[in-house]
Formats: structure tokens, sequence, C-alpha cells
């Protein structure tokens, strides 16, 4: 496995997870039969479907920007450590 690959599984499994759950708490409070788009209704597999995908893409985002921030703070550490 490349660094690459564990990178993004790292990134990826657990904001599948986490957007399972988020699912199951939305959709705990929220109607999906309620949900329309302008004149478009789609219909509760639809919208399951695509909320689990924004949960999932929204979260790896975000992990993925933690994880990126993560590296530049040991790449600023490592490049003040020689300085000093």
């Amino acid at each position: 496995m490349t660094q690459r690959m564990l990178h993004a599984a790292q990134i990826l499994w657990p904001a599948f997870i986490v957007a399972g759950i988020l699912e199951m708490v939305v959709f705990s409070w929220v109607d999906p039969n309620l949900l329309h788009l302008g004149n478009w209704e789609p219909d509760i597999m639809t919208t399951y479907s695509l909320s689990f995908l924004i949960f999932w893409a929204l979260v790896a985002v975000s992990a993925a920007v933690s994880q990126w921030l993560m590296g530049a703070n040991d790449t600023a550490r490592h490049t003040l450590s020689h300085h000093a």
C-alpha cells in the first residue's frame, strides 16, 4: 500500500462512518418525504443516497484539510528545528 492510499483510507473510512451516523441523526428528525428542490421531489432512497454522499464528501474534505494542516505543521516544526 502506498502512502497516498494510506492517507486516502485514513480520510475516507472515518468519513464514511461519520456520514452514516449523520444520516441516522438527521433523518431521525427530518422526514425525507417533505424535502424537495424546486419542482423536483426525489423519492426517499434518492434523498437518503444524495444526503449520505454530501455528508461523506463534507466530512472527508474536513478530514483532508486537517491531515494537510498536520503535515504542514510537521514540516514547519522540522524546518524550525534545523534553523535553531
